[in-house]
Formats: structure tokens, C-alpha cells, sequence
């Protein structure tokens, strides 16, 4: 008989599953592949204070960045499934098995799907002093100086990197990449003028659209968000279909117990919806909640792996 790695995973996790009841006994640490600053990390930190106060032990947010989110969510998918450690990740998950092939985990086999805490649209935003005010002044720039014209990514392989490339692609245009190892990292080159332009979730750019430092060019969502209600979708700019959102989900080493899963999704759910929460997510970050269940995530995760998935091969994009 073959042993496998889950069947060891759940021979690992029979004493967490007679502990189930009293889980948490200790620290819970939540892992956010990506750099601090960026939109994942801030909704980890979001829900930290009401999920102590909830499960009544700390929460450690750990940031572990590097390779597209890979780094973190090896370091979840290898942990040992007592519950204590757990991952909060963003779209780039979603890409990883076509964007790196040798990956040393299984996204479905090796992680459990908890929550899908929601997500955001992706915005193009430049300095207010920068000259393009609509996606066309960026087409016809990139025409004329091809290569010259630079964007800023959270990422390669993140969903707004491939959103890029579809965009090139159909505008018959290219463009320098500039990937940064997290989305706070981009904004500080973007809002000091060290690139021309950024694209990154709503989530992200929103605070600094409100405050003056970026302004936003387009958005890829399928409908105006109602804090850009003055900003086109890439739909109505001439790119019907060139969709983009990025989004959160909660996962947990594979075999965590079926009690301790619960009693996490139900305490991020309760802290997500506590007012100043949601209206964080809602208005300043302008973020849709789903708040779904593992289910939900598993579901949603099997088509934007096949989407996105899509684009990497056909565009032979590489890892950092």
C-alpha cells in the first residue's frame, strides 16, 4: 500500500483531532506570502484583533515573501496540521502551478480551503503629475516608445501582472515590468515617481486615490466600483472581457482538523463583519466581502487556476 503524504498528514493530525475541543491552546500564527504593506497583509492585520478576541490567544501575523507567494505558502503546506498555523493569501495563489511547475507542495492535495474573505478589482494608477489620464493616453504612449513606458506589479504571476500582458497583447503594445515583492512596495515607487505607472487591487491604491497621491486610470472590474465612479472599466475603454480581480482566501495545512477549521472560518467571519471591519473593506478599501466557505473557495479557486493558469503557459511568463 502506497502511503501518502495526506495519509500521513492525518496520521500526524489524530491527537490535534482528540484536542479539537480545546483548540486554540496557544499562539495561532497566520502567514502572508507577501512583503508588509501591501493589500494581504493589511486584511490580515484587519482581522487579527477579532480574531483574539475571539479565540482567545495571540495572533501572530508572520510575512514570509519571495517567488510569487510560493516561499509562505510552502511554509503552510509543509507545517504540521494542529491548527496553529495558517495561510492568508492573495490571487497569485491561484497561478502558482503553471507560473512554477517544481513546486514542492499540492495546492489542492496539501492545503484545505477555509475561507474566501472576498476581493477587489484591479486598478491602473499613476501620479497625479504623470500625463495619462485614460487608458488610451498609456496605448498610444506605448505604441510610440515600446518598452520605454513602465508599470509596477505586486508581483510576477500576480493577476494584475497577467492583466498587463493581456492588455499588451490586445493593444498590440509593450512594456517594461517592473515586479516588486509586495504591493506596499510598489505604491511608495508609484507615488514617488519611480515608475510611470502601477497597476494593483482597488484595495491597495484606494486610500492613496482619496489622498491625492495616485490617480486612477482605468479599472478591470465588470462594473464601476461606486468610489471610482468616475474612472472607466477596460470595457468601456475599448477592451471588452479584460477582467481582473484580486482576492483574499484563509487555507490550513491539509488534515487540520474538521473542528478547528470551523471554529477559525466562523471567528474570521465574525471579525470581517464587525462594522469597522466591513467598512474598511467596503468604502476605504473598496473591496466586495463573500465571506464563502471552503467550499465556496475550493470552487472558485479550480477557475481562476484554469484562467490565469491559461495565460501563463500561452505568455511563457516566468517566476521572479
Amino acid at each position: 500500500m502506497r502511503f501518502t503524504r495526506r495519509a500521513a498528514l492525518a496520521a500526524l493530525a489524530l491527537p490535534a483531532v482528540a484536542r479539537a475541543q480545546d483548540w486554540p491552546s496557544g499562539p495561532v500564527r497566520i502567514i502572508v506570502p507577501f512583503a508588509p504593506g501591501g493589500s494581504t497583509d493589511a486584511v490580515a492585520r484587519l482581522a487579527s484583533p477579532g480574531l483574539q478576541q475571539r479565540l482567545g490567544v495571540p495572533i501572530v501575523i508572520e510575512n514570509r515573501s519571495g517567488a510569487a507567494g510560493s516561499l509562505g505558502t510552502a511554509a503552510v503546506a509543509q507545517a504540521r496540521p494542529d491548527g496553529n498555523t495558517w495561510l492568508l493569501t492573495f490571487d497569485s495563489h491561484a497561478t502558482l502551478p503553471a507560473l512554477l511547475p517544481n513546486l514542492p507542495f499540492n495546492l489542492t492535495r496539501d492545503l484545505d480551503p477555509v475561507l474566501l474573505i472576498g476581493g477587489a478589482p484591479y486598478v491602473i494608477a499613476t501620479r497625479p503629475d504623470k500625463p495619462y489620464r485614460t487608458l488610451a493616453d498609456v496605448v498610444a504612449a506605448a505604441r510610440a516608445r515600446p518598452e520605454a513606458i513602465n508599470f509596477g506589479s505586486t508581483g510576477n504571476g500576480t493577476v494584475g501582472h497577467l492583466a498587463m500582458i493581456l492588455l499588451q497583447a490586445r493593444s498590440n503594445t509593450r512594456m517594461a515590468h517592473l515586479p516588486y515583492r509586495g504591493g506596499g512596495l510598489a505604491v511608495n515607487d508609484t507615488v514617488a515617481g519611480h515608475v510611470e505607472m502601477m497597476i494593483g487591487s482597488a484595495a491597495l491604491v484606494a486610500p492613496h486615490i482619496a489622498g491625492g497621491t495616485l490617480r486612477p486610470i482605468v479599472q478591470f472590474g465588470p462594473e464601476r466600483l461606486p468610489a471610482l465612479r468616475e474612472v472607466p472599466t477596460a470595457a468601456e475603454s475599448g477592451f471588452p472581457g479584460l477582467e481582473a480581480e484580486a482576492w483574499w482566501g484563509v487555507f490550513a495545512p491539509a488534515g487540520t482538523p474538521a473542528a478547528a477549521q470551523a471554529r477559525m472560518r466562523a471567528a474570521l467571519a465574525e471579525s470581517f463583519r464587525e462594522e469597522r471591519a466591513t467598512r474598511t473593506m467596503t468604502e476605504a478599501q473598496q473591496a466586495r466581502l463573500v465571506l464563502g466557505d471552503g467550499g465556496a473557495l475550493r470552487g472558485f479557486l479550480e477557475r481562476e487556476i484554469a484562467k490565469w493558469g491559461a495565460v501563463v503557459r500561452e505568455h511563457r511568463v516566468q517566476a521572479d
